[in-house]
């Protein structure tokens, strides 16, 4: 196998808490205003970065956001210090404070949408930052997502960095949670598969109980962007019945890999006509798609939300062979641990389960798909990565050590105004930018 799949990890913040302010997301909801352990939430992260690297998988390291946001806050109408405008947004407009100090960019794979060289007719790596205007919280994101992913991917000879596309829902996009790539080698060409929730011109219904925030509009434009070949990408449209289940991304019922495709049985609209011109199209690169559709009748949508057994990560091991990496509330469900062990027996690529506690994050809506963002790279792009941002022994603890010396073991609502968690989170931020090799990455820096 020629190539690399490198997995970038969300560092969790140390603001992290539950807000609840996910419409669409049911986990994010339900959890709303419980108290949260940031601690807890970053060293899960970083256990789980750890063990990959252990399997001799390439794991790196995505840096967190500024939060509490207060360049968004006197945007608003709020005066003052940094600390007075804190407080005063408390008072105020609690629930504004709240989304502007969510650790939300934990979920890379919301960062940005990433086009390998061997799909892109210029031979470069192309990176689009994603807009994420659907939610207040997450569209202040990309800004700093281009500046993070410039500092970790800065050469010009193999990177191309794309702003995020107009803030408006015909543009809307969401980043790699709603994209798929389909083939075999991770340097060679592959069939980009771009899944959206409505089509705003011209196209069919979308859902009604939640909102689509991948438009087809916005796919398109990536793939432009992306210079990608027509004839080795697809568009399809996620059933708009299971996002108004909660589905709120391709990544919360479908999941790829390599040539595998692991979905629902209602994942798409028009499933059969997607995956026949899936099928058609990795035919004419060689590649033949193993497609696992998971029975509605073994795992129903509802149990596929609550579990995220989709929300995973699909690996392919130094032998070969393929891991699927799911959380502890996938074993905890007699029906989707019950499928999961039947799947290994099918005889599919899939040979192995890893089981990963990342409670923190899943009771804010994220699962371990959500907390990585792949980038297919050859060996030259690899040795072109910042190479502080790669997980390895030595990093593992230094980070392990700088999460002890400035992140909470619990947080509430309240505590998002007391003035030293602003200062820990300027702190901790101004010395991960050490760690990591950022540079001056963050507002407070400039």
């Amino acid at each position: 196998m020629s190539g690399y799949e490198v997995n970038f990890d969300g560092l969790v913040g140390p603001t992290h808490h539950y807000a609840g302010l996910s419409f669409g997301n049911e986990a994010s909801t339900k959890h709303r205003q419980q108290m949260s352990n940031p601690k807890l939430a970053a060293k899960q992260g970083l256990l789980k970065m750890k063990a990959l690297a252990d399997l001799g998988l390439k794991q790196g390291v995505f840096a967190p956001q500024e939060r509490p946001h207060v360049p968004s806050l006197r945007s608003l109408g709020f005066t003052g210090t940094d600390q007075q405008v804190i407080a005063s947004a408390l008072k105020r407009a609690p629930e504004l404070l709240s989304a502007l100090s969510s650790a939300s960019c934990m979920w890379t794979a919301n960062a940005g949408t990433v086009s390998p060289s061997a799909d892109s007719a210029d031979g470069r790596i192309h990176f689009t930052a994603a807009n994420l205007n659907n939610k207040f919280h997450r569209s202040i994101e990309h800004s700093t997502t281009s500046q993070i992913l410039a500092a970790m991917f800065n050469n010009e000879r193999h990177f191309v960095h794309h702003a995020a596309l107009p803030e408006v829902a015909l543009f809307g996009d969401e980043g790699a949670a709603n994209h798929n790539r389909l083939g075999g080698a991770y340097d060679r060409a592959a069939v980009q598969v771009f899944v959206y929730g409505q089509q705003f011109l011209g196209g069919v219904a979308g859902p009604q109980r939640y909102p689509a925030r991948q438009s087809r509009e916005a796919s398109e434009a990536i793939a432009r962007l992306h210079q990608l070949d027509p004839s080795k990408t697809v568009f399809i449209q996620q059933h708009p019945d299971v996002i108004d289940q909660g589905v709120f991304h391709n990544d919360v019922i479908a999941v790829s890999n390599q040539q595998v495709l692991f979905h629902h049985q209602h994942a798409f609209l028009n499933q059969g006509q997607a995956l026949a011109e899936i099928r058609t199209k990795m035919a004419d690169l060689g590649h033949d798609l193993v497609s696992i559709e998971v029975p509605d009748q073994r795992v129903s949508v509802a149990d596929a939300v609550s579990t995220y057994l989709f929300n995973s990560q699909i690996l392919t091991r130094a032998d070969g062979g393929m891991s699927i990496v799911v959380p502890e509330e996938s074993r905890q469900n007699t029906a989707v641990w019950s499928y999961l062990t039947d799947m290994i027996a099918m005889g599919t690529p899939i040979d192995d389960i890893k089981v990963f506690d990342l409670r923190e994050s899943m009771r804010n809506g994220g699962g371990p798909a959500c907390l990585r963002l792949r980038v297919a790279v050859n060996q030259a792009e690899l040795e072109a990565i910042n190479p502080q941002v790669l997980m390895n022994d030595a990093l593992f603890e230094r980070l392990n050590l700088w999460v002890d010396r400035y992140y909470r073991d619990q947080l509430s609502q309240a505590d998002l105004a007391d003035p030293e968690l602003l200062l820990q989170s300027r702190g901790a931020l101004d010395e991960l930018t050490q760690i990591l090799g950022l540079g001056s990455v963050y507002h407070f820096q400039k």
